[in-house]
C-alpha cells in the first residue's frame, strides 16, 4: 500500500513532467530558424551576441534645459534590415522612465543604414541631471540589440 502511494504521488509526476518535456523540447526543435539556447545574454547585462553593431549617432556628453535631444542610430548588422527601434531615456538616479519613442517597421533604404527613416527622435529634458539613453532594435525575427549611453542635462 505505502509503495503504490510513493509511486503514484512521487515518481509517476517525474516520469510524465520528463515525457511532457521531452515532447515540447522535440516540437519546438523541429520548427525553422528556432534554436536551443540554453543561456542567452541579454542585453540589460551588457553582453551583445552581435559584437555591438548598433551605435547612437549625434548625442552629445551635455546639453541645457532648452536644447533638443536629437539622435539618429547607425546599425551595421544586416539581419537587422527590418524591424522596430525603440529609444527610451532614463534618469539615472531613479531609474525611471523620462520618455520613450517607439519607430516601428523601420527597413533601410538605398543601402543606408541610419535610422529612423523618414522620422526623427528629438526630445527637451527641462529637468538638470543625469540620464541616460538607451535605444534597442528588434528584428523581425525577434533577435534584438541594443546599447545606451549616458549624457547630462544643465
Amino acid at each position: 500500500m505505502v509503495t503504490k502511494i510513493f509511486f503514484i504521488v512521487f515518481v509517476l509526476p517525474v516520469i510524465f513532467s520528463l515525457i511532457f518535456g521531452s515532447a515540447v523540447m522535440v516540437d519546438i526543435l523541429q520548427k525553422p530558424d528556432r534554436e536551443l539556447n540554453m543561456w542567452p545574454m541579454s542585453s540589460s547585462e551588457g553582453f551583445s551576441p552581435y559584437n555591438a553593431p548598433i551605435e547612437i549617432i549625434g548625442l552629445s556628453k551635455q546639453y541645457s534645459t532648452s536644447e533638443a535631444i536629437e539622435i539618429q542610430v547607425k546599425i551595421d548588422d544586416l539581419s537587422f534590415n527590418c524591424g522596430d527601434l525603440y529609444v527610451t531615456i532614463y534618469s539615472t538616479r531613479k531609474n525611471d522612465v523620462i520618455t520613450q519613442s517607439g519607430f516601428f517597421e523601420q527597413c533601410f533604404k538605398n543601402g543606408s543604414t541610419i535610422l529612423p527613416v523618414g522620422d526623427e527622435f528629438s526630445k527637451v529634458i527641462d529637468t538638470p541631471g543625469s540620464y541616460e539613453l538607451v535605444v534597442e532594435m528588434v528584428s523581425k525575427k525577434l533577435m534584438n540589440i541594443s546599447t545606451s549611453e549616458t549624457f547630462t542635462v544643465k
